[in-house]
């Protein structure tokens, strides 16, 4: 996978950067695989908007991934390499020996023709499935479970990876992408190997109109609005912020303020925090 750039004719594309997609061997998506993706526009179930700035965008079919992989010791060919307009990861679309077709996120070095599988004894090699304490110290892994059984939650995102790092009891200890380090329950899956497209944190979108087709609205900052309508508004030309530290617009502490709720269960597993 590599960065493309563009000979600058217009100003969009001085800045801008793509994807050449060259790992890419099936433009149109598995039918049975697909579903239809209502935009939500940042509202929530009663039409309140809770995530500002959200909307419009290019439609997208949404794309089912296997998240679980629980057909266990029944090998699977991969046979496609696919873009995915959800996530910045490409998918794989497996075929099973029993005849089903399954998506999962594509890992680093994955090819057509490269058999994977699903289970205990699977083999070490990457886009292999396996339990935490399965695996060797050191390995990196991805798309891993935080329930066993209920699908990999974390590290999934294009170029992460989890590592390794100890095994005690019941607990596995694993170093995240944000240099967390936090213990999982042993008997949790795990996908050998990087998730692909390592690239994608180094594409430039360039201009407005790309962020757009994402889906994300024009960002207003609170020093230009009205004292009514932000912590940060108001005052004669260019104002200071006028409090003790930056605000949310509803007058929380923002930028490195601590979000995470003390209270919660899953804190004692964490051993040490993200920086």
């Amino acid at each position: 996978m590599g960065i493309r750039t563009y000979r600058p004719c217009t100003p969009g594309t001085r800045q801008a950067s793509v994807s050449d997609f060259s790992e890419i061997t099936k433009k149109k998506p598995e039918k049975s695989l697909t579903k239809y993706k209502h935009n939500k526009k940042g509202r929530n179930n009663r039409g309140v908007i809770t995530s500002r700035h959200r909307g419009g965008g290019h439609k997208r079919l949404y794309r089912i991934i296997d998240f679980k992989r629980n057909k266990y010791n029944i090998p699977a060919k991969v046979t496609a390499i696919e873009y995915d307009p959800n996530r910045n990861a490409r998918i794989a679309l497996l075929l099973y020996e029993d005849g089903e077709k399954r998506y999962i996120l594509a890992p680093a070095g994955i090819t057509v023709g490269t058999e994977v599988i699903s289970g205990e004894d699977s083999p070490f090699e990457i886009g292999n499935a396996l339990p935490l304490y399965k695996i060797p110290l050191g390995t990196e892994v991805h798309n891993v479970e935080l329930i066993a059984g209920k699908g990999g939650q974390m590290v999934r995102a294009a170029g992460a990876a989890a590592q390794v790092v100890a095994k005690e009891g019941n607990y596995v200890t694993l170093r995240l992408p944000s240099k967390e380090v936090r213990m999982v329950r042993k008997e949790c899956y795990a996908t050998i190997g990087r998730v692909g497209n390592i690239e994608a944190r180094n594409i430039k979108l360039g201009k407005a109109g790309r962020t757009r087709h994402l889906g994300r609205r024009p960002h207003v900052r609170g020093s230009v609005m009205n004292p009514v309508d932000h912590p940060h508004g108001g005052g004669e030309g260019r104002a200071p912020i006028g409090r003790s530290g930056p605000m949310t617009p509803w007058g929380k502490p923002a930028l490195g303020a601590k979000t995470r709720n003390k209270k919660k269960a899953s804190s004692r597993l964490i051993v040490r925090r993200r920086r």
